[in-house]
């Protein structure tokens, strides 16, 4: 498989409101956010560089809820965490478990029944943890 499950562990440095397509405008504060995705199509985890070029100001499409997040200014891709699987909703599930998160309604998610794929945190280690945690617990 050259795709799979993937998790962008982004900062913001800073709060604001960013327009958001069908989701209307979130008040989204400075801090640190895990947005989880899926990359099973043919170019994979292609989709991951696609991200990095959005959240740099090197594509400007706007295709999914997680492009416009990328696309405001105040937000940058720290890390990515991946497994070849698909397990997509199972990790985005796991993150917002975790007692250091709070998830952003809808986020990510209008094609399955998850409450959301994006959750955000004060901290960046405890995120992390929660990010790594989650994948390592759904790839077994």
């Amino acid at each position: 498989m050259d795709g799979g499950t993937y998790t962008l562990v982004c900062e913001r440095d800073s709060g604001g409101t960013v327009p958001v397509g069908a989701l209307g405008d979130l008040s989204l504060p400075a801090g640190w956010y895990a947005y989880t995705g899926s990359a099973l199509g043919t170019g994979g985890f292609s989709r991951v560089d696609r991200h990095r070029a959005v959240a740099s100001g090197d594509n400007d499409a706007r295709h999914w809820h997680v492009d416009y997040l990328l696309g405001d200014d105040a937000t940058r891709v720290a890390t990515v965490v991946t497994t070849h699987a698909d397990v997509e909703c199972a990790v985005a599930e796991r993150v917002q478990d975790h007692g250091a998160t709070e998830s952003v309604p809808d986020f990510g998610c209008s094609d399955c029944g998850c409450r959301s794929h994006l959750v955000c945190s004060d901290g960046r280690d405890a995120l992390l943890t929660a990010v790594e945690t989650a994948h390592v617990a759904v790839d077994d």
